[in-house]
C-alpha cells in the first residue's frame, strides 16, 4: 500500500513556511526589517534556535538578508525582475515609456476589477485610508509625501486583487517608476496636469472600489492612465517645441 508514516514537521520548517507566505503575499515587502530575534521568537511561539534555523534557511534561499548591526531584512527580491541593460534601454527610448503606460493601463484596470470583486472589506478600508491621506497631503508635484501616497494607492489596489504574480510584477514596475526610469512624474505633473484633476480621478477609482463596482473601477483606472499618457505626450511635445524655440533664439541673436 502506498502509505508512509507521517513525520512531525520541525518548528523551523513551520516558521519558514509562514515567512515565505508573508513575502509571497506582499505583506512583508523588500527592504522591510524583521522584528528583533527575541520578539519574533515570542510572536511565533518558537525557541530562538528554531528561529535561527529558519532565518538561516531563508537567507540561503535569498529571501532574507542580514545586515551587520542592523538586523534581518526581506531581500530585494524584485531587483532582478529586469537586467541593468534592459533598464537602461527603457530609460533611453520613448517607445518603452508608452508601452509601460499601456501595460499599466491593462494590468491595473484588471486589478481594480478584481479588487472590487474579490477584495475583502479590510482591503477596501486600506485603500480608503490611503486616499484620505492623499487628500490631506496636497499636490504630488510639490509634496514628496503625496507622491509616495499616490504610489501606495495604486499598490494597494494590486494587493486587493489577491493575485500574487500580478502583485510582485507590478511592484517591480512601480519601483522603476519611482526611480525615474520611465519618466519624471513630479516634473510632468507640475507642468502639464492639475492637482484637482488627478485627485478627482483617484476619487473616482476609490468610489467605484468602495461600491464594489468592478466595471466602474476598471473604467476609472483606465481613464486615469489615459490622462497620464496624454499629459506625458503634451510634456514631451512642449519640450521639443522649447528646444526648437531655443535654437531659433540662438540663431537670431547670433545673426545680430
Amino acid at each position: 500500500m502506498p502509505f508512509q508514516k507521517v513525520q512531525p514537521e520541525k518548528l523551523s520548517a513551520s516558521v519558514v513556511k509562514q515567512i515565505e507566505q508573508l513575502i509571497l503575499r506582499g505583506i512583508l515587502s523588500p527592504g522591510e526589517r524583521l522584528p528583533a530575534e527575541r520578539e519574533l521568537a515570542e510572536r511565533l511561539g518558537v525557541s530562538r534556535p528554531s528561529l535561527r534555523d529558519a532565518i538561516g534557511e531563508l537567507q540561503a534561499r535569498g529571501l532574507l538578508a542580514s545586515r551587520a548591526g542592523s538586523g534581518v531584512f526581506v531581500a530585494d527580491v524584485l531587483g532582478s525582475a529586469f537586467s541593468p541593460a534592459l533598464i537602461q534601454l527603457f530609460a533611453s527610448h520613448d517607445e518603452a515609456v508608452f508601452d509601460y503606460l499601456s501595460f499599466r493601463r491593462d494590468m491595473e484596470g484588471l486589478a481594480a476589477e478584481r479588487a472590487a470583486r474579490f477584495g475583502s472589506d479590510y482591503d477596501l478600508q486600506v485603500i480608503q485610508a490611503i486616499f484620505d491621506k492623499m487628500e490631506a497631503a496636497g499636490n504630488p508635484a510639490i509634496s514628496e509625501e503625496a507622491a509616495q501616497l499616490d504610489a501606495q494607492f495604486h499598490s494597494a489596489i494590486m494587493d486587493a486583487s489577491h493575485n500574487v504574480i500580478m502583485l510582485h510584477m507590478m511592484r517591480s514596475m512601480f519601483d522603476l517608476l519611482r526611480e525615474g526610469v520611465f519618466y519624471n512624474r513630479r516634473i510632468m505633473f507640475q507642468q502639464h496636469t492639475t492637482y484637482e484633476a488627478l485627485l478627482e480621478q483617484h476619487r473616482a477609482i476609490n468610489a467605484a472600489l468602495q461600491a464594489r463596482d468592478s466595471q466602474g473601477a476598471r473604467t476609472a483606472v483606465e481613464a486615469h492612465l489615459d490622462y497620464v499618457k496624454q499629459a506625458l505626450t503634451d510634456h514631451q511635445r512642449a519640450e521639443r517645441n522649447a528646444e526648437v524655440a531655443r535654437q531659433r533664439l540662438e540663431h537670431e541673436t547670433g545673426k545680430g
